[in-house]
């Protein structure tokens, strides 16, 4: 390993003192990249597997067999068929996205499993009837192609879950200016240790003043020694956040890391505009972001609402008997009505009473004032109302606001078209009031049970975030976006926290 300044030297340079002290507690492992890629395809196999298992059980239990497996060619041309599967399924870029994005799931890859395994069964089946190797029924096959894209779903999850545990899949990260974007960046991973994120410190040259709350990250250099600090501190991703170098001397910089092994991540300017669903276009090699309209058509208007309101209905019947139980128990545990009514802005203006299973005393409005020293975003951003410890909850209530089953009323909201399964934050009009300007637009669609804000924080993103979220969610809706989102809620509503 290579030391910055040496022992003759008369007085090492705050550099050097920066990359001695972070150099103690490097970490001499594989990457995450080279080894999430091993791990997702030993996951594949397994998936793969368990499908074929699957098939062949059921179909041998149905025709009797007592479970025992079929053809034993059909087992062979699988097993030598495999190297192939995975062939293809890198094709479909399935081991790439884990290193590039930090958030990158099983859900954000569905579309491309199910696409890849429907076209590899397909491929199979018309190579086994053409060569006569094997003969599998339709039957067999269906059950093989369902189970197949279950299991490999489900394989990848358990994979990234384990990786997530273990210390070779936490990246050395290295942040690229330390003004006010570089920090909120760094806020932010730090808030998601599932991102996998050990961040290393700054590199700036003319740093802003840090908040208490990254005290302990260091400003390791200047940009001028951003190379020689990503290669002695194995440094596996730059994120690059507004320097106060020129544009001409950043592009420099960054060009110098070519010959590192290293993820480089750039917040582009503007950021507050640029969507997941924007496009790119060049002229003349310039490349160019379209940014979508600030609209929904028709005929997705009707697709949200379709979806709405089929998963709204099939929700309150499967979830009629859990009611049921709730309200018994609200009952029980306190004096007062079992939902909670309160008056929120919705689309277009016009406000609307939202409905939740009440979690507070019934006099819990009339004693806001008692607690508003105990509000967590006092002094910071006082737009928004949140009490880490509320006295007002009741029992049940904390417990139904650590699982989020307070929110399910809601879903007569979205029958009665007053809000949808996903959409931008229901504020009360006391929090509506402080929405201005541009940010009204998040008024364009419906407010959500739940949305970007749930998925990715709660009460944990501040006033002013919450509504760009909102801003963001508005202007790159898309279907299979919703659907991923709603897919991202049931997890996270076991270690949410609680909200007003």
């Amino acid at each position: 390993m290579r030391v910055v300044g040496s022992s003759t030297a008369p007085a090492k340079s705050s550099l050097a003192r920066n990359l001695d002290s972070l150099l103690e507690g490097r970490l001499p492992l594989r990457r995450r990249g080279w080894m999430l890629r091993r791990a997702l395809a030993a996951a594949d196999v397994v998936g793969l597997a368990g499908a074929l298992f699957v098939a062949e059980w059921t179909v041998s239990r149905h025709n009797g067999a007592g479970g025992t497996f079929g053809q034993g060619s059909e087992i062979a041309g699988f097993l030598l068929s495999l190297p192939l599967w995975l062939i293809v399924a890198r094709s479909y870029g399935l081991y790439d996205q884990d290193e590039e994005r930090t958030d990158h799931s099983a859900t954000d890859e569905f579309s491309a499993i199910f696409h890849m395994i429907t076209v590899c069964t397909a491929a199979a089946a018309a190579v086994s009837y053409l060569t006569g190797v094997a003969h599998p029924t339709p039957a067999k096959l269906l059950l093989f192609w369902a189970a197949a894209v279950g299991c490999v779903i489900v394989a990848r999850a358990t994979a990234r879950a384990i990786a997530r545990r273990t210390p070779w899949y936490l990246q050395n990260t290295l942040i690229f200016g330390a003004g006010e974007v570089g920090q909120s960046i760094a806020r932010k991973l730090l808030q998601h240790p599932e991102y996998g994120i050990n961040l290393v410190g700054f590199v700036d040259s003319e740093p802003k003043e840090r908040r208490d709350d990254l005290e302990h990250l260091t400003v390791i250099g200047a940009s001028s020694d951003l190379h020689e600090i990503v290669d002695l501190l194995d440094i596996e991703r730059v994120i690059v956040a507004f320097s106060g170098d020129s544009d001409v001397d950043t592009l420099k910089l960054i060009r110098t890391l070519t010959d590192l092994d290293v993820q480089v991540d750039v917040v582009p300017r503007l950021y507050e505009l640029v969507s997941p669903s924007v496009g790119l276009h060049t002229v003349e090699g310039i490349p160019l972001v379209g940014l979508p309209q600030l609209r929904l058509s028709r005929s997705a208007q009707f697709l949200k609402r379709g979806l709405d309101v089929v998963l709204a209905m099939v929700g309150l019947i499967l979830l009629s008997p859990l009611f049921a139980l709730i309200a018994l128990a609200i009952k029980l545990d306190s004096s007062g009505p079992v939902f909670f009514r309160q008056t929120r802005m919705g689309a277009g203006e016009k406000p609307f009473t939202i409905l939740k299973f009440r979690t507070m005393a019934a006099d819990a409005d009339e004693r806001k004032h008692e607690i508003a020293h105990l509000n967590q975003h006092l002094g910071a951003d006082d737009r928004m109302f949140k009490a880490a410890v509320d006295p007002r909850v009741t029992r049940l209530g904390a417990l139904m606001r650590r699982t989020s089953i307070d929110e399910l009323p809601q879903l007569l909201n979205v029958l009665r078209d007053e809000m949808s399964l996903v959409g931008p934050r229901p504020l009360i009009l006391e929090e509506d009031r402080h929405v201005r300007e541009w940010a009204r637009e998040r008024l364009r669609i419906k407010p959500g049970i739940t949305g970007l804000w749930q998925v990715l924080g709660r009460s944990d993103i501040p006033f002013g975030e919450m509504v760009q979220l909102d801003y963001l969610y508005v202007t790159s809706w898309s279907l299979a976006g919703d659907v991923k989102l709603i897919a991202k809620t049931i997890p996270r509503m076991l270690v949410s926290r609680s909200t007003t």
